[in-house]
């Protein structure tokens, strides 16, 4: 059941006349007629349920799948009003912008979000404990014309801390240099591909615009995009967070059926800032990517491989 007061119709979406003071807006495609897909949008998420075919479909930020439940997305909205708001403007301008263009945009966006005080909440509610694991390092090994870059921190879930991003970040701009090497392989040793970013360093850089300049010149994406057609991700276990943002730009993704995929940013007040609005729209849409966002929801394997994020399973 749709709540009467978040539902907009596709009229008021073409006049630009869409309800003010919501966190979230509805269209239910089932009872549309047939109308222009030119909508002016509202600042906030518009979220289609229904007919997947109907002429609104594309036009909308993102279209509930099963087994997604739109009252989880619009829990999740509400929670966190400011974030979900700015990845889904963030989300719509994207396709406009070239690839070091979007990753800037992406920057910015996410800068913001680490100075709200949805963010700054958050932080206060971890652990204070810094993290007691091993700094962890990236492995490189060249064989021929193919560099295999390898995530080595398997007693940490392979979180990525800030040894191992500048690390990722000179095994891409080594590739990028060396026009020899014409495959270049990221996997990572243990049980897990990479449960995201070390959260004991969240925080750690107060100044949003400080933090926004050290992307600028170290984010591994940065680098990885433009090798991206020699690139290739071996997964296998969890993928999550700014893994699977990294992963999602290469040219071919293979996983492991034991593996699975996920999003958790938004619950964190802030938006994938590795490069993973970037690198997962340009491979699922930015529908399918705001669906992940929005819902928090783990993907499996067979999931992500029928939504494209992964090209083929391997055993």
């Amino acid at each position: 059941m749709i709540e009467a007061g978040l539902t907009i119709s596709g009229e008021q979406l073409a006049l630009g006349e869409s309800p003010a003071g919501l966190d979230i807006g509805i269209v239910d495609l089932d009872r549309e007629p047939d109308s222009p897909s030119q909508l002016v949008l509202p600042p906030y998420p518009v979220i289609g349920v229904g007919n997947r075919a109907h002429p609104m479909a594309g036009a909308v930020d993102t279209i509930v799948e099963s087994p997604y439940r739109i009252e989880a997305l619009i829990a999740a909205a509400r929670a966190q009003p400011l974030a979900a708001m700015t990845v889904t403007q963030l989300l719509r301008m994207l396709p406009r912008l070239e690839g070091a263009d979007a990753l800037t945009a992406e920057s910015f966006a996410y800068a913001m979000l680490q100075g709200s005080e949805a963010h700054r909440t958050w932080i206060e509610r971890q652990s204070s404990a810094h993290s007691q694991e091993k700094a962890g390092r990236v492995g490189l090994e060249r064989n021929g014309d193919v560099l295999t870059v390898t995530l080595d921190r398997p007693e940490a879930g392979n979180a990525i801390d800030r040894p191992m991003r500048d690390g990722l970040h000179e095994a891409f701009a080594l590739a990028n240099a060396d026009r020899t090497i014409e495959r270049v392989v990221l996997r990572a040793e243990g049980k897990a591909f990479s449960l995201g970013a070390d959260l004991a360093e969240f925080g750690t850089t107060c100044d949003p615009v400080t933090a926004h300049a050290i992307r600028c010149r170290t984010l591994p994406a940065r680098e990885a995009i433009l090798c991206a057609e020699r690139l290739e991700a071996e997964i296998d276990g969890a993928c999550v967070g700014a893994g699977l943002e990294l992963a999602a730009f290469a040219g071919r993704v293979t996983a492991t059926r034991r593996s699975w995929f996920q999003l958790p940013e938004l619950s964190m007040g802030i938006l994938p800032g590795a490069g993973g609005c970037v690198s997962l729209s340009r491979r699922i849409g930015p529908q399918r990517t705001l669906l992940m966002i929005l819902s928090g929801r783990r993907l499996n394997a067979r999931e992500a491989l029928d939504w494209g994020l992964v090209d083929a399973l391997v055993d």
